[in-house]
């Protein structure tokens, strides 16, 4: 069966856009990678878009850069969105019903405060089983993993240091200024053990990609800018006993990373980078497990002895990951792949990961959706 490739990615520069609707950030981040895919809205056969706090966001898009009828799916998966979009776009092409497909993930959430807790009209949980707010939520899981390995706040913030630096060679990162460890343990406590430097912020973005099959790559000549998707993977939690209690941060990882894995017929050891999903430091850690970059228990010694920095033998978020760059939402997924896809392409500038070949990439959405894409320079 052929391969599909991604010819086209681009992210707007994450951070505040407040006089700007959803649907023109979209519809940059969208023309933008169109551009790079040298093909104009026209040549596009289906769309599939998501936001979590706009609805019919595709059609919003559509309107600002070209309504040509096509098909629109729109997406609501909490922070896997983006990368559920391209998903899609694989299995369509893959299905043989098209050869080029636009996807989006847009997001503007300034202003929107905390995330989580009681839906209104609820029974008030909140208090009785726990918190529902997400920094509650990883920072119970941090507890939790810090009991089982011995890992300590400091290895938490450890997380935020590194991201925090490489996010100050990224000009679209919303923060690019370097927090030292003492910094970030003296921030203010948000929830035990995480400190405000350890939780992503909340931005507005977009990113967007163009998904094409290979047939077409070919016969447009767009191979030498092309990377593979050579595994594309999802995964939700089986239901366990604690479901009512505490979330499930680690399950679905582990299920869409073992399928992408097997799908893309590499192991760990072949992966040159990763970009994951640390919306709260203490869960990068867990993800280095739940992806299969270390041994159980072993997430706490690649931060201590450096194997994550851009120097390391497995760098992890070299984007500044979503502690700098930002998470909006819907966008994240997306945004994720631009970065490996740059790296890949050997255009990440100062933070280029020398020798890239086969880069990862991981959101999770609780809730609860995983995805990982395993990508490869054609």
């Amino acid at each position: 069966m052929s391969d599909i490739y991604i010819v086209g990615i681009h992210m707007i520069d994450f951070g505040r856009h407040p006089n700007r609707t959803p649907g023109q950030l979209g519809a940059q981040a969208a023309l933008e990678a169109l551009d790079e895919a040298d093909i104009t809205i026209k040549d596009v056969q289906a769309v599939f878009s998501g936001s979590n706090y706009t609805t019919m966001i595709g059609q919003k898009i559509l309107q600002q850069i070209g309504q040509t009828g096509v098909q629109i799916i729109n997406l609501v998966n909490a922070c896997s969105t983006g990368a559920s979009a391209v998903r899609m776009a694989y299995t369509a092409i893959r299905a043989g019903e098209f050869d080029t497909v636009l996807c989006v993930g847009v997001e503007q959430m300034t202003g929107l405060g905390m995330l989580g807790g009681a839906v209104p009209g609820s029974i008030p949980t909140e208090g009785i089983l726990g918190s529902a707010t997400m920094p509650a939520v990883f920072g119970e899981s941090g507890v939790e993993y810090a009991a089982r390995t011995g890992a300590t706040q400091a290895d938490f913030a450890q997380v935020a240091v590194k991201n925090h630096y490489n996010a100050t060679m990224n000009p679209k990162a919303f923060l690019r200024k370097e927090t030292p460890l003492d910094m970030v343990l003296e921030a203010e406590t948000i929830a035990w053990p995480l400190t405000k430097l350890m939780c992503s912020v909340n931005v507005d973005g977009a990113a967007a990609a163009v998904v094409m099959s290979e047939e077409q790559v070919k016969r447009r000549g767009l191979m030498d800018r092309a990377i593979r998707i050579r595994g594309s993977a999802m995964a939700s939690a089986p239901w366990q006993e604690r479901d009512p209690i505490m979330h499930d941060v680690n399950g679905p990882t582990r299920l869409a990373a073992q399928k992408a894995y097997a799908m893309a017929g590499v192991d760990p050891r072949d992966i040159d980078l990763v970009e994951l999903h640390d919306c709260f430091a203490s869960v990068e850690l867990q993800h280095y497990e739940n992806l299969s970059l270390c041994g159980e228990g072993e997430g706490v010694k690649l931060i201590r002895d450096g194997s994550t920095e851009l120097t390391g033998s497995i760098p992890v978020n070299a984007s500044g990951g979503l502690l700098s760059k930002g998470h909006p939402i819907a966008a994240t997924g997306i945004a994720n792949m631009y970065e490996i896809a740059l790296h890949l392409r050997g255009q990440a500038g100062e933070r280029q990961i020398r020798g890239a070949k086969i880069g990862m990439t991981h959101v999770v959405g609780l809730g609860t959706s995983a995805a990982v894409h395993i990508l490869e320079k054609a």
